[in-house]
């Protein structure tokens, strides 16, 4: 896709599901089969420790994908589940994890949008919201999870979703960011459960940490991840410039700023390209520059305040 240059993307991920691999010493990976427009080749789990150790996002509602990764962990205890949000993508198989090993879940908490809804918004049940996760154990930022041989500390990525952590390794400088961050694909960032502002604010709290290596919920792990990241910050803000250019030109609606920016898109991606749009638009109302009747939705149009 044309708008994408910007980004060094890698889409070379090889790993077969319910292959185990070990890409970093005290860290092994299971990859779901569960591939799709949105979660690339599928969900990936993380082993972290040996012996004793954790698991971090076991996927979806997915037997197959719950007995490979019971398996890679046979005759060792599981101490720890964490996850990193409530998509149905990475919680559902928690419950599986939980009652196979009766460890404890660590999440930020149950699944919630980054702002109240608006009357003219209608609840979407397919929005990929796992609702019926909730964590033994409420993580905020800075907190810090301890297993044997290992440290992660919670660092807060709101923007993806309202409850969106990255679990940082500082001493292995290994970040493990969920869907904040993916080598393959920019994240999406659809209110109301995302928040453009939200996002750029957790990109700049990662670029900020000395994390190098960072190990994403979908594709391949991605060196340099603070570099990374201030590709990613660059291209959200050409991505605004896109939609203000657009704007200059006279008042209009999401749909007709969905085909002047995303030439050449998926058409299985083109609504959430709109919900996209609508974050920078949100955030653009809430800072003054942009101008909509009534609240920042979907429906609207939009003009230069």
């Amino acid at each position: 896709m044309a708008e994408n240059d910007d980004i060094p993307f890698n889409r070379d991920f090889p790993l077969t599901p319910g292959v185990v691999d070990e890409p970093r010493p005290g860290v092994r990976r299971v990859l779901c089969n569960n591939p799709s427009p949105f979660t690339f080749t599928g969900t990936v789990s993380y082993i972290v420790g040996k012996g004793k150790i954790a698991i971090i996002d076991p996927g979806p509602d997915d037997e197959a994908h719950a007995e490979a990764l019971l398996d890679a962990v046979r005759g060792e205890t599981v101490t720890h589940i964490l996850v990193t949000h409530t998509h149905r993508d990475h919680s559902p198989n928690t419950a599986r994890i939980k009652a196979a090993t009766g460890a404890p879940v660590y999440a930020e908490g149950p699944h919630r949008a980054s702002r109240p809804r608006f009357e003219s918004e209608k609840h979407n049940p397919e929005s990929g919201a796992d609702r019926d996760f909730r964590p033994d154990i409420e993580v905020k930022n800075g907190d810090v999870i301890e297993g044997q041989g290992w440290a992660l500390e919670a660092v807060a990525t709101p923007g993806h979703t309202a409850n969106h952590l990255a679990f940082a390794w500082p001493e292995r400088k290994i970040n493990f960011v969920g869907d904040h961050v993916m080598g393959w694909s920019t994240s999406i960032v659809a209110p109301p459960d995302g928040s453009m502002s939200d996002y750029m604010a957790s990109l700049a709290r990662l670029e900020a940490r000395e994390e190098d290596l960072y190990l994403s919920g979908h594709g391949p792990e991605i060196p340099e991840g603070p570099r990374y990241v201030r590709f990613l910050i660059r291209h959200r803000q050409a991505r605004e410039a896109s939609i203000l250019h657009r704007l200059a030109k006279g008042e209009t609606d999401i749909p007709t700023m969905v085909r002047a920016i995303y030439i050449g898109i998926d058409p299985r991606l083109t609504n959430a390209a709109g919900y996209s749009v609508l974050a920078h638009l949100e955030d653009l109302v809430a800072r003054g520059i942009v101008a909509t009747d009534g609240d920042p939705v979907i429906g609207g149009t939009y003009r230069m305040a």
